[in-house]
């Protein structure tokens, strides 16, 4: 989902013109609509897609506070930490096709101000952070993508819980 198809022009013209404030506003307010449309898809798969929670009511402050079932895990935040999962996500959809967004080399997503993610609908899912990882699991992760040590420690760095370098092997970032 994107609110960003357009917003690089819009920021650019308020840059050109001097004007860092609403540059910077425009841009903010792309990624809150994109946000907030992935939160109301999100709550009609609740109540109409797949009616797990027809009854539900759309309280502002209840929908902020996350008191619903089900939760949304987005590639690259704690419970998801591989950005690359995204790339899954775009041959399966494909939503490059269908949404006219793209990856970049880091797997950001352009235009920007877009979400993506996962819908999960069972009562007990609840976000959690993988937390740091040993090398021991790095390798095992490693073998399951096909990917050798320090393309797995580069994708992984932020949640490893060791040094590469310190290990004789990785690149420096």
């Amino acid at each position: 989902m994107t609110a960003g198809h357009g917003e690089d022009e819009i920021v650019k013209r308020f840059k050109d013109a001097g004007d860092d404030y609403n540059a910077i506003m425009a841009s903010a307010l792309a990624d809150r609509l994109a946000e907030a449309f992935a939160e109301w898809l999100h709550h009609k798969a609740r109540v109409e897609l797949w009616g797990y929670a027809p009854d539900e009511d759309a309280d502002v402050e209840r929908l902020i506070a996350e008191k619903y079932q089900g939760i949304r895990p987005e590639p690259g935040y704690p419970a998801q930490p591989d950005h690359t999962e995204k790339g899954t996500l775009f041959k399966l959809l494909d939503a490059e096709a269908a949404t006219g967004l793209q990856l970049t080399e880091s797997y950001a997503m352009s235009p920007g101000a877009a979400v993506s993610g996962l819908f999960f609908s069972h009562p007990q899912a609840h976000y959690f952070g993988v937390g740091k990882i040993d090398a021991d699991q790095v390798e095992d992760y490693a073998r399951r993508k096909g990917w050798d040590m320090e393309t797995a420690e580069r994708w992984l760095s932020p949640i490893l819980n060791y040094d590469p370098l310190a290990r004789g092997r990785g690149a420096a970032a």
